[in-house]
């Protein structure tokens, strides 16, 4: 799943602007990845992408309060942990900066399977968020946004087969 109220206000706060594609498909991948793993970002990070990191994480909380203050069993704290998961957050950027597979693999001990479901789910997401661009009028993210998709599609994430060459 992904938490659609944290993509829409990273949009229109244009959180999403100030990052460049690689980094965006980044920050995207925390709303997608699933599995529990350790979650501390890497020191190697862009600074800009940790604290678009940070950023998401306060529009996380500050999402679950108001669910909270309008009546919803919602725990702030409780939802930014469950909605947010860094996890793959490096993984993805040195994926979308062209690093080979097997070296993202090694950059963590999630699934190659769990990777390559995180990117291809990505890949729709950025669609969404372009189409979302379009609608409201901002060119540069829908530029971004296309730019992005075409960073991570490529070599065997996106092979048709791998049975057949």
């Amino acid at each position: 799943t992904c938490e659609g109220l944290i993509v829409t206000e990273m949009v229109f706060e244009g959180m999403l602007n100030e990052l460049e594609p690689a980094e965006i498909v980044a920050a995207l991948s925390a709303l997608l990845f699933q599995e529990k793993k350790d979650e501390d970002l890497d020191s190697e990070l862009p600074e800009r992408l940790v604290s678009s990191c940070e950023r998401m994480k306060a529009i996380a909380i500050d999402l679950g309060q108001r669910q909270k203050d309008f009546g919803l069993p919602v725990d702030p704290l409780e939802y930014c942990v469950n909605s947010l998961k860094m996890g793959l957050v490096h993984v993805v950027y040195e994926w979308a900066c062209g690093v080979p597979f097997s070296s993202i693999c090694e950059l963590t001990d999630v699934q190659e399977g769990s990777i390559v479901r995180c990117i291809t789910r990505l890949d729709e997401l950025c669609r969404e968020v372009r189409n979302c661009a379009r609608v409201v009028g901002n060119p540069t993210l829908y530029r971004k946004m296309e730019a992005a998709s075409e960073f991570i599609k490529r070599d065997i994430v996106f092979a048709s087969s791998l049975y057949v060459s």
